[in-house]
């Protein structure tokens, strides 16, 4: 009897079985024409969530046929038994005294059109939807509708609805378009709009530094409006996208895989390192897959349709493809319900063919269905995945529980659900009038009743307050999930949470481990790198592709990727790629610096050693030496040097006018005094030395007035002084300084046009040269006598100084100043050491030397020996015999010459 009864099971439950199967083809109800599971109550939900992911071989349908629906989709099945679960928690809690909520639950198959065909069939009264044209006193049966999953489907389903004024409730369906309440005045959602979402994603995007990024979407009306609001975020995020694609929505599409190929190659070609899609979880498992099959990988970005897939992280091979990162909506862990998934049973008085589809792809035996060529009423390669090990050893699979789904499926998605069925019963309550005990509304109520207080509800749940805004939105944020790399598979982890109000993301985990970097090193997506302080952009073709500029001289940059530089505050400045401005550096001969303070010691010492040789000259002033050199003219040569020397103290310090004019003044007419001192002392060599006829002797000798020479040369340089002063007085160089340097120059300018100091500088210049030609040209002179040698010495390092001067004067504008003080301070230290220090030796030595008169003797004998030839006895002597009084050298060169003449044309005779 055992035996029998146990044949019999088995032959029904396989019966129940291929009927199943053989139906499943033509939708996922058994009794019913439209919908799989229903519950008796006095107010009915409406449940349209689809079971399937598609409708078969739409593209082929011609006749009003029903719809074909494949793929049983699993994380849709929970969602559904999210809403399931609650509506009998809220009816064992008697949340509603003396009201039970019942439900009726269709399969939308992911198609709108069946959506609609649902809709008929909810609405329908006495199975037949009568025609008006007034709806108000309309009363369904059913008086909400929760769903659908997709957005196109919950626009086709709104629009309808809006004739009934039936109000309905969806907890995924995000398109911007629907808060749009004078096109869906009967549409709300317990999740934010897409709105939200896409600047959400814009801002984790600018949060990692990504401004560089591709974009697929559906061409369904979710991915378009989502993009659209997406594309208006990048740009105030400053975000650009390399690409963007359009994939067909429909699964069953015939330029699906082409579609698809071409998406992948595009994404294999761009430089974008990250890729935003908004399609379906469906399509993304396409896509996928062409990725794994060229080995691709990028950085992925979910929008909310697929973030949190179970199916996509249980791919084989996923973890090749990449970082993967999107939003969802905020979720909560129910253990009830969890329960309640590891006990699954329909509704008592009710039916639930969904589940008995569940049970039967799990726990019915089917080995037929693993060979190589399974019968066509064989599930998917991918539901065989959920076939339990112990199928074949089980009796009844109706009978059969374990926890597969909660292992499997992220139960903490339901919780959107979950709020909506709350949000009906708190809506009801209201509208019921209901107490502790009882309710006293009429249950048989319109609906659009029920969506007037629905849309003023607020109620809490898991300790969080819960309302629709004015456009029907719940604006509880959004959960940012990584899909962490498992041994196989992906697993999902909340990472941070992306806050409405603030429109603020705040991160949970700070540093990552990246796939794409294999580290927490954030991987790069840009077009072009960061412009650093100091450079700007210069736009290419889009505004995230760019070349960094530096800021030229007077501008800076104080951030990264500034558009245009920014200009120096007054009294600052920059250099060209410099991030900030700071003051100019003073730059002028400081009387603490290095090189003023030597210059100084130089000048003193100088001056020290002018004051030693002053007394030399005055304690051995009656020594030959001392006697040859003319004291008196060579302490006004001191007196010059030393008025030189003070002058280079002038060149120190921060110039004044004052200053300036001084310094030049001081030079001049100092190293004037000087120098015609030595052209006194060798004019008057030349006269002594050199034959000239006895009238042109005479007249030179006429011209022989050492004071007066001096004197003259000196007032002159006096006049060159006054009328620079006056006309083009040095001053204060006010010239702005070079754009590419640092320092202002504080110097003196020698006048506008530098004629002044020019003709200053040449006087000089030509008395030294006179000077030098003067004595050059009594050369010959015995040194005993002469200075020739010290001045031809000291004029010639005068010259040479000056000469050297000139050309780094004019090439150096900001060194011109210690230029100068170095010139004169070598200039004037050669006087010193070629004029005077050969005297001062001379006479600390105390060599003996020849008197005056015994050196003109020997120096004429010399010549008149050069000279000699056969003379007659008759000849004139040469020179007379040289008395021992005093006799003026002037004089007695005069003589000398004149003798020297007789005697050459007595020899030419």
């Amino acid at each position: 009897m055992m035996e029998k009864c146990r044949v019999s099971n088995s032959l029904l439950s396989a019966l129940v079985v291929l009927t199943f199967i053989l139906t499943g083809v033509h939708g996922c109800d058994l009794s019913q024409p439209v919908c799989g599971a229903a519950a008796e109550g006095d107010v009915t939900i409406g449940i349209m969530l689809p079971c399937h992911q598609k409708v078969s071989a739409l593209h082929e349908r011609i006749t009003p046929e029903g719809f074909h629906c494949s793929d049983f989709d699993l994380e849709s099945f929970m969602l559904s038994l999210a809403i399931i679960h609650e509506i009998e928690v809220i009816n064992a809690a008697a949340f509603l005294p003396g009201v039970r909520l019942g439900y009726l639950m269709c399969d939308t198959c992911s198609y709108a059109s069946k959506a609609l065909q649902n809709v008929e069939h909810m609405l329908a009264v006495n199975k037949s939807l009568s025609v008006m044209c007034d709806y108000t006193n309309s009363i369904p049966t059913v008086k909400i509708i929760l769903g659908g999953l997709y957005s196109e489907v919950s626009i086709a389903i709104a629009r309808l609805l809006n004739v009934f004024m039936v109000p309905l409730m969806s907890s995924t369906s995000s398109s911007p378009e629907l808060s749009d309440k004078t096109r869906y005045p009967v549409f709300v959602r317990t999740i934010p709009s897409d709105v939200h979402q896409t600047k959400a994603l814009a801002k984790v995007m600018l949060h990692y530094d990504w401004n560089w990024v591709g974009v697929v979407y559906g061409d369904d009306d979710y991915g378009r409006a989502a993009f659209r609001s997406f594309l208006r975020h990048t740009e105030e995020n400053g975000v650009c996208l390399a690409f963007q694609e359009v994939l067909p929505h429909y699964l069953d599409h015939s330029d699906r895989e082409r579609r698809i190929r071409q998406v992948a190659e595009k994404i294999r070609s761009s430089s974008a390192q990250v890729v935003l899609l908004i399609l379906k979880a469906e399509l993304v498992n396409f896509l996928f897959r062409e990725m794994m099959r060229t080995n691709t990988s990028r950085i992925w970005i979910a929008s909310d349709s697929w973030s949190s897939s179970w199916a996509l992280a249980q791919m084989d091979g996923i973890n090749t493809l990449g970082d993967i990162l999107g939003f969802t909506f905020v979720e909560g862990k129910s253990e009830m319900f969890d329960s309640y998934l590891k006990n699954l049973t329909a509704t008592p008085g009710g039916h639930n063919l969904f589940i008995e589809k569940y049970k039967n792809i799990r726990f019915n035996c089917t080995p037929e269905c693993f060979s190589s060529m399974p019968p066509s009423y064989c599930p998917s390669n991918e539901l065989l995945k959920i076939k339990s090990n112990e199928a074949c050893n089980i009796n009844n699979p109706q009978e059969q529980n374990d926890d597969y789904l909660v292992k499997a499926l992220d139960t903490s998605k339901a919780f959107p659900h979950r709020i909506a069925a709350w949000a009906v019963a708190n809506a009801l309550k209201k509208l019921l009038k209901c107490d502790n005990s009882s309710c006293s509304g009429d249950t048989n109520f319109p609906p659009w009743k029920l969506l007037v207080e629905l849309k003023n509800v607020k109620f809490k749940l898991d300790g969080q307050v819960f309302y629709f805004d004015e456009n029907g939105d719940f604006l509880n944020g959004y959960d940012l999930m990584m899909w962490e790399k498992g041994s196989q598979h992906r697993r999902l982890r909340r990472i941070g949470k992306y806050h409405i109000p603030g429109e603020r993301i705040e991160l949970h985990v700070k540093n990552l481990n990246w796939l794409s970097t294999g580290n927490s090193t954030t991987p790069q997506a840009r077009c072009s790198q960061r412009c650093a302080p100091g450079s700007v952009k210069k736009i290419l073709n889009v505004s995230c592709c760019y070349n960094c500029t530096p800021c030229v001289a007077g501008t800076f940059s104080d951030d990264t990727d500034l558009h245009v530089c920014k200009k120096c505050p007054n009294e600052t400045w920059s250099l060209e790629g410099w991030s900030e401005c700071k003051p100019r550096w003073e730059s002028f001969l400081r009387w603490s610096d290095a090189h003023p303070i030597s210059m100084v010691v130089a000048a003193a010492f100088g001056i020290l050693l002018l004051f030693v040789v002053l007394v030399i000259f005055l304690v051995h002033r009656d020594c030959p030496p001392m006697k040859k050199a003319e004291v008196r003219l060579s302490c006004v040569m001191m007196a010059g040097l030393m008025v030189s020397f003070a002058s280079v103290i002038c060149f120190i310090g921060r110039p004044s006018m004052h200053l300036c004019q001084a310094r030049q003044v001081m030079y001049a007419m100092g190293f004037t005094l000087c120098v015609s001192c030595i052209l006194v002392k060798a004019y008057r060599t030349f006269l002594a030395f050199l034959p000239f006829g006895q009238i042109t002797n005479r007249y030179l000798h006429e011209l022989y007035k050492p004071p007066v020479i001096v004197l003259i040369i000196t007032s002159l340089q006096g006049v060159i002084c006054l009328l620079w002063l006056l006309f083009d007085s040095p001053h204060v160089d006010n010239t702005p300084p070079s754009p590419h340097s640092m320092v202002k120059i504080i110097q003196c300018s020698e006048g506008t046009t530098f004629i002044g100091f020019g003709v200053m500088l040449s006087y000089i210049a030509l008395l030294a040269l006179v000077c030098f030609l003067l004595a050059f040209k009594g050369r010959k002179v015995p040194q005993e006598f002469s200075e020739t040698g010290y001045i031809i010495f000291s004029m010639l390092m005068y010259l040479f100084v000056w000469v050297c001067f000139i050309p780094v004067y004019i090439t150096h504008d900001e060194k011109r100043t210690p230029v100068q003080a170095s010139a004169i301070l070598v200039s004037t230290y050669g006087i010193i050491f070629c004029h005077f220090f050969p005297r001062c030796y001379e006479a600390l030595r105390g060599t003996e030397t020849d008197t005056f008169e015994r050196i003109l003797k020997r120096w004429g004998a010399s010549i008149l020996s050069s000279l000699e030839t056969p003379q007659p006895k008759d000849a004139e002597e040469v020179i007379k015999p040289v008395s021992h009084e005093k006799t003026d050298p002037v004089l007695l060169s005069y003589n000398l010459g004149a003798n020297m003449k007789k005697r050459r044309r007595s020899v030419s005779c």
